[in-house]
């Protein structure tokens, strides 16, 4: 041969070495913080540099923390899916961005000061509230670096399945059982938190992802009964009676999410976690079918029994009539925000330049329409593309991985968070009814942020187990042994 160079390994040759793309995933993390950085200059310039003194100790408190993920995993997932941390730092930013621009007009005594409800003020934003949500991402980082200090394989979670099932189960039931005065949310009848002595936690946020885990454990054990046929009507194959069992349940805890906590978005994402799962595991289209028809009764049932059920609905359907368009009525809010993301246009008002703080809410429930207003239908179809693509680098680990439990896993948890942004983006654009669920790693509040870190943490040690390079035996003085690649 002429050439110096050794020729490079094939690309569908099996014994090539997957690369590890830690260098790759730096260079998208540092285009992130550009990204990120323009976005705080902007709204400081927009609103004239009001309190940008603390605005590089924000940007480079929150470049310290996520460059502590990128060497966690760096040195615990080499081989994980270079996508998905800078993914969600350039989400988790844009959304301290957001709130940077609230609190800076909220500072000055703009209508920013608070949210409007029911012709009174609240929710108070200072500019410690940026501060607050930084460290609640440094706590959030601090889960994924757990997770993959802790967790060498996917499937050890397996062996807790029933454990986590527990864990889930009364997560999501402790507010519904507390009272009002410390699980109940004000002017809106949910119970979703637990607030004491000014510390509020949302634990439903953190049992999805137990029950995630329990479904997977349970389902991989139980697939093969799950998957056997009874009678066939219309062309479907319908499980056996004594096999409904597990999804009654499941739809039994649903409708009493909707009855005592009121929460129809939690209740919308638990039901469809479960159903995906179940549907992933058998591959049988009649559980589907069931578990949608299952929660749309549901639904039903509840919104004509219960008025504080039927209420959303009724928003949902008649939100520009005569009784609810008013400041102390219940469509304000939607309202507000369909005018928001309507004065944004194409390309939006631009950040700092609009005023989302009409909206009640906007920092949490309806901050997509915040920037639907600032950065008009081009940005949310920007922040939606890097949803999806989220979505779509959990379900390619998930056909990538050959353990079934984690193939599983990572499959119900990338369409869990793939049904939580449907949900939340369909009920500010009215396509659904407008529900109190948080906008994935853009809202402000601890709870959800730090459970959408500790899923980027599961998918990234997922990732690295599908990608990993398997041992390789080698000759060893006619004795063989298996070496791991490193």
């Amino acid at each position: 041969m002429s050439s110096l160079t050794m020729p490079s390994p094939a690309v569908n040759d099996p014994d090539a070495v997957p690369e590890p793309r830690r260098n790759s995933e730096f260079y998208l993390l540092a285009f992130a913080f550009g990204v990120v950085a323009f976005a705080f200059l902007n709204v400081a310039a927009t609103l004239k540099g009001l309190g940008v003194g603390t605005l590089f100790e924000y940007m480079i408190a929150f470049i310290v923390i996520t460059l502590v993920a990128h060497l966690a995993v760096r040195r615990w997932a080499p081989y994980a899916d270079p996508l998905l941390l800078p993914i969600a730092t350039i989400l988790n930013g844009l959304g301290l961005v957001f709130i940077y621009r609230l609190t800076l007009a909220g500072r000055f005594g703009n209508a920013g000061n608070s949210a409007v409800r029911g012709g009174t003020l609240n929710v108070p934003m200072t500019l410690s509230t940026t501060m607050t949500q930084i460290i609640y991402t440094l706590i959030g980082v601090a889960c994924l670096v757990a997770i993959l200090k802790f967790v060498n394989e996917p499937r050890v979670l397996q062996r807790y399945t029933y454990i986590f099932g527990l864990v889930g189960m009364f997560l999501i039931a402790l507010p519904a059982v507390l009272p009002s005065s410390i699980s109940g949310v004000a002017d809106t009848g949910a119970k979703i938190q637990i607030s004491i002595g000014g510390f509020s936690l949302q634990p439903g946020e953190f049992g999805r992802l137990a029950l995630a885990v329990f479904f997977a454990g349970y389902l991989i054990k139980k697939r093969d009964v799950l998957s056997l046929a009874g009678k066939r009507v219309l062309g479907i194959d319908l499980p056996r009676g004594r096999d409904l069992g597990p999804i009654l349940v499941i739809a039994g805890i649903n409708l009493l999410l909707l009855v005592f906590e009121s929460d129809v978005g939690m209740s919308a994402v638990f039901m469809g976690l479960f159903v995906a799962m179940l549907y992933i595991a058998t591959s049988r289209t009649s559980w589907l079918i069931i578990g949608l028809l299952l929660f749309i009764v549901g639904a039903l049932l509840a919104a004509s029994l219960f008025p504080h059920v039927g209420e959303r609905f009724n928003v949902w359907l008649y939100p520009f009539s005569n009784y609810n368009v008013n400041v102390t009525g219940d469509s304000y809010q939607p309202i507000q925000g369909l005018y928001g993301m309507g004065n944004g246009g194409l390309f939006g008002t631009g950040l700092g330049a609009g005023q989302p703080y009409w909206t009640p809410l906007i920092q949490s429930d309806m901050i997509f329409t915040g920037f639907g207003e600032e950065l008009g239908l081009a940005g949310v179809m920007a922040i939606l593309l890097m949803y999806g693509l989220l979505v779509q680098r959990g379900l390619r680990t998930a056909m990538m991985v050959k353990d079934p439990f984690s193939k599983l896993l990572a499959g119900g948890l990338a369409f869990m968070f793939a049904m939580q942004v449907f949900v939340i983006v369909g009920g500010v654009t009215r396509l659904i009814p407008l529900t109190g669920i948080t906008t994935p790693f853009l809202s402000q509040g601890g709870s959800s942020l730090i459970a959408n870190w500790a899923l980027i943490g599961i998918f990234a040690r997922i990732s690295d187990t599908a990608r990993r390079p398997a041992p390789r035996p080698i000759q060893d003085e006619g004795l063989t042994q298996v070496v791991p690649i490193k």
